[in-house]
């Protein structure tokens, strides 16, 4: 039995992987598939495959380019989830911000340098005329140093996935102002360099079992109140989120990678661009 140390963040997308675990459908390949939830997201990820402390990564798809193309010594094989991401961009529900536009030149809250949330706060700056290089940022690691930072005054706004993020809407704490989604497919699959060397089939094996799940996710008895208990969710707003969203079992391809790093280059988040081979594994 070959143990696979996988981590990904604590959001509805990621209850494919947590489904095909508890049937043991990784054991049944002769895989121990061990999970971690990583609430910091992408930058934290990064450094763990970096760092060898996990062997793949369920990642934001902006994120891991960026940080391949920066020296991580890892590869994606497969895009997981084909459709964007909507970043809502909120604030406390206190404050005196109402727009968009109100929010230029104020401060942002990120989960920490290289996330997700960092990089997207640059798109949204560029795609509302903003000057990217005076953006400032607060550090608050999760969601729940994100309301703590809003609710002092901190940061004065925060993005992140619209729908993990609508509770605190719905309960008052935070009010959402606008969307961003992301330009291209949210989510790919990246797996350390090393695990593509000494185990390909390994990993072949686990991405085909995670693609027959995706395939047939949408249609599993009850999986809306599955969702909706899991993650804390109103049943109408798991239900318009599973319409929007869909998983992939193809690879990213060189038209949409050079699409990526175009835009990352264009927002001097890399000083460089990769190859095709250097990012992906094909």
């Amino acid at each position: 039995m070959k143990t696979i140390r996988i981590a990904g963040v604590p959001e509805h997308f990621n209850l494919p992987w947590h489904l095909s675990i508890e049937s043991e459908e990784f054991i049944e390949g002769g895989i121990n598939l061990e999970w971690t939830d990583v609430p910091e997201g992408t930058g934290k990820m990064c450094q763990m495959l970096r760092n060898d402390e996990t062997d793949i990564a369920v990642i934001l798809t902006e994120g891991i380019v960026k940080d391949i193309v920066a020296g991580n010594p890892s590869k994606i094989v497969q895009v997981y989830v084909q459709s964007p991401l909507i970043w809502g961009i909120h604030v406390a529900a206190k404050s005196d911000y109402q727009t968009l536009e109100d929010l230029k030149n104020t401060k942002v809250a990120i989960s920490r340098l290289g996330s997700g949330s960092q990089l997207m706060a640059y798109v949204n700056a560029h795609n509302q005329g903003w000057e990217t290089t005076s953006l400032q940022f607060e550090i608050i690691n999760t969601i729940d140093g994100a309301v703590e930072a809003l609710t002092k005054g901190n940061a004065d706004y925060f993005m992140w996935e619209r729908f993990m993020t609508k509770p605190l809407v719905d309960n008052g704490t935070f009010r959402r102002v606008a969307d961003c989604p992301t330009p291209w497919p949210c989510f790919v699959i990246a797996v350390s360099d090393k695990i593509l060397e000494q185990d390909p089939e390994i990993v072949r094996k686990i991405l085909d079992i995670i693609n027959l799940k995706t395939k047939t996710f949408k249609q599993i008895p009850d999986i809306v109140n599955r969702l909706s208990e899991t993650f804390h969710q109103k049943k109408e707003d798991i239900q318009d989120w599973l319409s929007m969203t869909e998983w992939s079992q193809e690879n990213l391809d060189n038209n949409m990678l050079n699409k990526i790093q175009n835009q990352l280059f264009e927002l001097s988040i890399i000083d460089k661009k990769g190859t095709f081979a250097e990012i992906v594994k094909s």
